[in-house]
């Protein structure tokens, strides 16, 4: 569905918030079908991308590296 967000964990540097950030925007984007959401919907819009940056980070932050790192 959305090909265009990259993986986010990598073996020599974690992801900044910048790039966890990005990527969650971009699957609000792909998700509502809204590239900037109307003036009623801005707010849910923002709410929708915090919650998935803290959940990304979240997820980055407890997975344990596993043998197949592959996406």
């Amino acid at each position: 569905m959305c090909r265009s967000i990259k993986q986010l964990r990598y073996a020599d540097h974690p992801a900044d918030e910048a790039e966890i950030q990005a990527a969650a925007l971009q699957f609000v984007r792909k998700v509502s079908g809204y590239r900037k959401p109307s003036r009623a919907n801005q707010a849910a819009f923002e709410a929708a991308v915090q919650e998935i940056s803290a959940a990304v980070e979240r997820l980055l932050n407890e997975i344990q590296p596993g043998r197949n790192n592959s996406a």
